[in-house]
């Protein structure tokens, strides 16, 4: 098991992987290769600054309905799991969530208000399934729900710190528009990591992992697609 410990009261996980190699992280690996989400031309145009804000603002409007129900997604899976160190990670992330530094959607709405997003838009089809594909993870249990939950995390930290430069760059946008992918691309390369060492706490099959990791990573890459598609 890696260590992991609270920073002067801080929820925020401070962690050490224990299993730098292994069967699960192979499997997490394949699944995502070809959905690797800063491949995507949505990202690549994010980066260069080829977005207009009415870009930012319909997929800021779409974003927030995934950040809406990832505190509900991982309450669940902590129900799931029995007490020990496992469900502590969980929990600790939920936490990060709710409060650290504040609730990450507070700090979203900071993007989302910068851009002029409408968040009560409703769900587009895309935005729909990758809610769901987090839901059904939930449903079938732990291990599914860890695995789609690490299939992003694994490269959100090099997602939000990319986003935050390029909205600095191309946009001139302050600490309020960009706090949100600041704050995560300082904190998820050790989530990342608490969702493999999670996995394999649990013995999770590789093959289940990549299952669901793939569903995961097939939904994200269609939610950018429809994004770059302009369906808002």
């Amino acid at each position: 098991m890696g260590q992991w410990w609270h920073a002067g009261g801080e929820t925020a996980v401070r962690y050490c992987s224990g299993v730098p190699s292994s069967p699960v992280r192979a499997a997490l690996t394949a699944a995502v290769a070809d959905h690797r989400l800063l491949d995507h031309p949505y990202y690549r145009k994010w980066q260069a600054g080829e977005l207009t804000v009415e870009d930012l603002a319909a997929y800021a409007a779409q974003y927030r309905r995934f950040e809406e129900v990832l505190p509900e997604v991982l309450s669940n899976v902590a129900g799931q799991l029995p007490e020990g160190p496992v469900r502590r990670l969980v929990a600790d992330n939920l936490e990060d969530e709710k409060s650290h530094p504040r609730a990450h959607l507070e700090l979203f709405d900071g993007f989302a208000g910068a851009v002029g997003a409408d968040t009560a838009t409703a769900s587009t089809t895309a935005t729909a399934r990758l809610v769901d594909v987090y839901l059904d993870g939930v449903g079938e249990g732990a291990v599914p729900a860890l695995a789609v939950i690490a299939a992003y995390e694994s490269q959100a930290a090099e997602i939000a710190s990319t986003k935050a430069d390029a909205l600095r760059d191309h946009f001139d946008f302050g600490p309020a528009a960009t706090e949100f992918w600041d704050v995560h691309a300082g904190m998820e390369g050790s989530h990342s990591e608490w969702t493999l060492e999670a996995l394999a706490s649990l013995e999770a099959e590789p093959e289940v992992v990549a299952e669901w990791a793939s569903k995961s990573a097939r939904a994200w890459w269609s939610f950018l697609d429809e994004r770059d598609q302009g369906s808002f």
